[in-house]
């Protein structure tokens, strides 16, 4: 019996050794497969040219080596410069995982946990809710749990410094009970920031710069605006307006940092993925504990799938959650981390697929558009020996469905305008001060004949709509085409402004 047994085990190992070998070939060929250059062009090519992409940087890495680096079209239109892996673009809110990356090195360091309350680093910070004021941590913050939406408008395009965002967005309602549901909430991520000037007892930018950016020998990274334009190398942002790709005039979003404001290029991401894709140890130095790093890539909020926009990003996913700066789901049977970005004129995707060993970095410079979700796909087939899809024409079509979703909405809201109506008043009685506790002072001002609203760093012609509601026009941005509705007190006079869905009062 024992003798059988044995002859069996010897077997059993033969073919073990048989299975291993094959497999190895299997990856070998793989792993070519995915280094193949041309291939590779074809496929970003390809895409860039279906979505009317100016100018692409993608690397591609295995394990600790980048097996793909290149630049595609021009990074500007101006010039026709082509862009190189050297290319600057904004990574937008790929940033947050950096930002993350810090909190995790400080969580090494013994200053800092994930679990601890966000006032321990941070003592004005507060949150409207009571309960949610009392229990918010770290982990919540930067898990997009909190229950508060977005209210982008705090920071985008606005005059205010880091802390008086923080301030403002403790006063706005929650939309969901706290730790109940997942949205997406870019203030957190700036608190995070804080957070984490506040442990280094420096800047979030100083901390990140030392402890992440030099080690990894980024020296092609900066966190401002005001910084890429100093580069050598640089991509200017676009925007597509119906068949027309226009310059986009560039803002700076340096008082949102830690959640979006860094900038950088393929060849300093691909350093980053290399890092990340080797347990925090880039070329023989720890940068981060495997376990801390670990975490970051372990889902804490789970995401729906149940309307459109994210099944439409989101195909060959069955489920998704956040973890902490990074999306995590399946992907046509594989394990995916990955995150996006999109600022004005730009996009960005950073994609790791731990499993197999693969990283993907996707910088482009046209807004407004899921190209990178959809190259990400193409190339992820590509690396994991997949049948091919044709993603372009899945993510076009998926483009036309949500703009004709816009449209309905906009003819539906159309529909519903009364015609022929005049204001209540003359236009005289609509101007003057109101406020807001959140959002601060709106001014309705009479120029030219015409109302104008003054809010933040907003200054926007409203044409009459119906009644005593008016319609945000003028050039492009967050507020165009946002209906501005005044409300009136019983005896009629003005009492209050409504828009953003936040009221404003006559002091």
């Amino acid at each position: 019996m024992r003798h059988r047994l044995n002859n069996s085990t010897n077997g059993v190992t033969l073919l073990s050794m048989f299975r291993r070998g094959f497999l190895s070939l299997f990856l070998a060929a793989r792993v070519a497969l995915g280094a193949d250059p041309q291939q590779l062009d074809r496929i970003i090519e390809d895409t860039r040219r279906a979505f009317d992409v100016p100018g692409i940087a993608v690397a591609v890495v295995h394990k600790d080596a980048v097996i793909y680096a290149k630049g595609h079209g021009v990074k500007s239109l101006a010039t026709n410069q082509p862009v190189t892996t050297s290319t600057r673009f904004a990574i937008a809110s790929t940033t947050k995982a950096i930002t993350t990356a810090a909190m995790g090195i400080l969580i090494d360091d013994g200053k800092m946990h994930w679990d601890d309350p966000v006032r321990k680093h941070i003592p004005g910070f507060r949150l409207s809710d009571a309960l949610a004021n009392q229990h918010v941590t770290l982990r919540d913050i930067v898990s997009h749990r909190t229950g508060l939406s977005r209210h982008d408008v705090l920071w985008y395009n606005s005059p205010w410094s880091r802390q008086e965002i923080i301030r403002k967005i403790g006063l706005v309602d929650l939309t969901k009970p706290f730790r109940s549901a997942y949205q997406y909430q870019n203030i957190m991520f700036l608190t995070a920031g804080e957070a984490v000037a506040a442990a280094s007892r420096g800047t979030w930018e100083a901390f990140v710069e030392s402890r992440i950016l030099q080690p990894l020998g980024m020296r092609n990274t900066d966190f401002s605006a005001n910084d890429i334009v100093k580069a050598p190398d640089y991509s200017e942002p676009y925007e597509k307006r119906g068949k027309n790709v226009t310059l986009v005039p560039r803002l700076n979003f340096d008082n949102i940092g830690p959640a979006g404001s860094i900038n950088s290029s393929a060849d300093d991401l691909s350093r980053w993925v290399r890092m990340q894709l080797n347990g925090g140890v880039f070329e023989g130095k720890r940068i981060i504990n495997a376990t801390t790093l670990r975490e970051t890539h372990t889902a804490q909020t789970p995401i729906r799938l149940d309307d459109p926009n994210s099944r439409t990003v989101n195909i060959g996913t069955n489920m998704m959650a956040y973890g902490l700066g990074w999306t995590i789901q399946d992907y046509r049977g594989h394990h995916m981390v990955s995150h996006g970005g999109a600022i004005d004129g730009y996009r960005a995707q950073v994609v790791l697929l731990p499993n197999d060993g693969f990283g993907i970095v996707i910088l482009a410079n046209l807004g407004g558009n899921n190209m990178p979700e959809c190259l990400r796909a193409s190339i992820a087939d590509h690396l994991l020996g997949l049948p091919a899809m044709d993603w372009i024409a899945k993510y076009l079509e998926a483009a036309r469905n949500s703009e004709e979703r816009a449209n309905k909405q906009r003819a539906e809201r159309d529909v519903k305008r009364q015609k022929d109506t005049k204001p209540s008043h003359p236009l005289t009685a609509y101007s003057g001060s109101f406020t807001n506790p959140a959002y601060g002072e709106a001014r309705i001002a009479l120029n030219n004949g015409a109302l104008e609203l003054q809010w933040s760093n907003w200054k926007v012609p409203l044409e009459h709509w119906h009644f005593d509601t008016f319609r945000a026009t003028g050039p492009q941005g967050s507020l165009r085409d946002t209906l501005i509705q005044f409300r009136l007190k019983p005896a009629g006079e003005v009492e209050s402004v409504h828009f953003l869905d936040q009221s404003f009062q006559r002091p």
